[in-house]
């Protein structure tokens, strides 16, 4: 069961409060029904407007109820912009058992995250305060591997070091086994930087959180500032991100906050496939989820402001946002026996520099402990899609494990078949 768990964080979100069966699961019409469309309800305040080409809506509104049943929703909140433009802001489901899901409510943005660190990494490239090309070793010697890897390496996911989570069964018995703990650095790295690399740095590619923890540290000690300070000065605010924040490192949610559940715990616990299982997990603690001081919590409108921020560059010269939407990859890296997340890059799925390409989009896309999510973004055609959704208990297979409809990520297939509809001549490649 462990194996079928995809902790694409980074990635990061989480939850609380044990709670066995389905209790909470809502039927499948209330699942379907909308709980609020653009600010009507008066919790969406923050922009929304009326659509300005309500058949395209339409259009992705029903895309959005078909996949509600086909993949197990409980929950869904959608913002689509073009060109700035609004397109279509509507939250669908429950959050909890009768209280249905607003625009307006928070979550964990996990891997999102991941994409501030790197444009913050680059933004110090443009300052010329560090390359690319500078050895890890040079801000934390007593890491293993320091001197064989750099910055540009751990940003890219190609250091070789092994991925404290995925594939990592002592890290993950000890994190289901208490999903409250607060973890850290020290312990997480623990589990990933004793061990030999995958292969030499430069030479392959495996996903692997290791990768900006380490990026993370090393990033705090070449400003001698706080992750959460520099990311707020430096990042946050210049995208005029309000409402995206890292909670003073706890692992509250502002409300109102967007619950979610899973069954995931099932096989750690040992409970029987035939048992019911499926409890809450939206105060789980997130801090094994990346560098400390970028664990955050978002709203959708944020989201959006993200996808448009990152995927036109806007903090980044001309330069560095090349690098950071690189296509380079493509067709680089290869399987390897033991290594859970060693990968060929392809046009489907292929890493930049804190950032997936795939097809002519960029994008990030955070799973975890019943919670998904997406930012895409077209540069040519400035179409930006933001999700958040939640899953039924019928998303988790007996023993516990996402069923075929989730584990790749329902919001990354959501948003695949949104961006079809919205940009049907470059439409991004659908999962294999």
């Amino acid at each position: 069961m462990l194996k079928a768990r995809t902790f694409l964080l980074l990635a990061g979100a989480l939850g609380l409060v044990a709670a066995c069966t389905s209790t909470d699961t809502g039927s499948s019409s209330q699942a379907t029904a909308p709980a609020s469309v653009g600010g009507s309800t008066g919790t969406a305040t923050r922009g929304t407007v009326a659509s300005t080409n309500p058949a395209l809506a339409e259009t992705v509104d029903e895309v959005i109820e078909e996949n509600i049943d086909k993949r197990h929703l409980r929950s869904v909140i959608v913002r689509v912009t073009i060109d700035g433009e609004e397109i279509l802001t509507r939250a669908y489901g429950e959050s909890m058992t009768g209280v249905p899901a607003t625009t307006d409510m928070h979550f964990r943005n996990g891997a999102v995250a991941i994409s501030y660190v790197s444009t913050l990494l680059l933004m110090l490239v443009d300052e010329k305060t560090v390359t690319l090309d500078d050895k890890v070793s040079t801000w934390l010697p007593d890491l293993p591997h320091a001197d064989e890897v750099t910055l540009g390496q751990l940003a890219q996911m190609t250091s070789g070091y092994d991925d404290y989570v995925i594939g990592n069964t002592e890290m993950n018995l000890a994190l289901y086994a208490d999903p409250f703990r607060q973890w850290t650095t020290d312990e997480l790295l623990a589990y990933a930087v004793t061990k030999p690399l995958w292969y030499p740095p430069g030479t392959g590619w495996n996903y692997a959180h290791t990768n900006y923890v380490i990026l993370g540290l090393a990033l705090e000690k070449i400003t001698g500032t706080p992750m959460a300070e520099l990311l707020e000065e430096k990042v946050l605010g210049p995208m005029g991100l309000t409402n995206t924040s890292g909670n003073g490192g706890t692992p509250a949610i502002p409300e109102p906050a967007l619950h979610a559940f899973t069954s995931e715990r099932k096989g750690a616990l040992n409970i029987p496939d035939s048992t019911g299982f499926y409890e809450e997990s939206t105060f789980w603690n997130p801090s094994w989820t990346i560098t400390h001081g970028a664990i955050q919590t978002t709203d959708i409108f944020d989201l959006d402001t993200t996808a448009i921020a990152i995927g036109t560059g806007k903090l980044l010269s001309p330069e560095s946002y090349q690098k950071m939407i690189s296509t380079d990859l493509r067709g680089f890296g290869e399987a390897i026996t033991g290594c859970a997340t060693c990968a060929k890059q392809s046009e489907q799925y292929s890493y930049g520099i804190g950032i997936v390409t795939t097809g002519n989009w960029v994008m990030q896309d955070p799973l975890f402990s019943g919670q998904a999510g997406a930012f895409a973004y077209l540069p040519s055609q400035k179409v930006a899609i933001s999700l958040a959704l939640t899953v039924t208990e019928e998303a988790f297979a007996p023993d516990g494990s996402y069923t075929p409809e989730t584990t790749s990520n329902a919001a990354d297939a959501l948003w695949r078949e949104i961006g079809a509809v919205l940009a049907p001549d470059d439409a991004p490649p659908l999962k294999k």
